[in-house]
């Protein structure tokens, strides 16, 4: 596998958004929405590094079923906090196509928030299909299928510090960890 983000520069994208994150708020409180399962790692650093009272909520967002490809989107919204009249912010690890971020806050918006941003850690770049840009972004990568950092493949990476691209005897490993 080949790395792309450090543990070191992860950390400093994290620092730099968590500050760009606190200058829009000031002190108000915000509501976090993270996407689960993929930006629990970059939701517990960044929550760390947040200024103001935060609420912290979780939602269930996935199109890919063990391989590299999206597939159909679901959303489980059934552990939502209350929303309505609240700041949110919208938590997610990756923007590639744009669907997920968009079906969630689709989602979200129904339940009448007094304002709706997102922040991603990563944005790949020639992937997106939705009209959208996220309010914050950590990083923009090229388009390789990225794992660590919270991100997996077949369930397997999600502990490794850094953000590695995969590489074919990547997956031929992981499928046989998986049999």
């Amino acid at each position: 596998m080949k790395t792309l983000l450090t543990e070191k520069e992860l950390q400093a994208g994290v620092h730099d958004m968590a500050a760009a994150i606190t200058q829009r708020y000031g002190d108000r409180p915000v509501t976090i929405v993270a996407v689960m399962t993929g930006a629990l790692v970059f939701l517990a650093d960044l929550i760390r590094q947040l200024k103001m009272p935060i609420r912290i909520s979780l939602i269930q967002a996935s199109s890919y079923r063990g391989g590299t490809e999206p597939g159909a989107l679901w959303i489980r919204d059934d552990m939502m906090l209350d929303i309505e009249d609240r700041d949110v912010l919208i938590v997610d690890d990756i923007f590639d196509t744009g669907r997920t971020l968009h079906a969630v806050s689709e989602c979200l918006a129904k339940m009448q928030p007094a304002s709706l941003a997102s922040a991603v850690l990563l944005h790949k770049e020639g992937c997106q299909v939705i009209e959208m840009t996220p309010d914050f972004i950590a990083f923009s990568i090229p388009d390789e299928f990225v794992v660590g950092y919270g991100l997996d493949y077949r369930d397997l990476y999600r502990n490794l510090p850094f953000l590695a691209a995969l590489e074919p005897a990547d997956l031929i490993e992981a499928t046989t960890v998986q049999e």
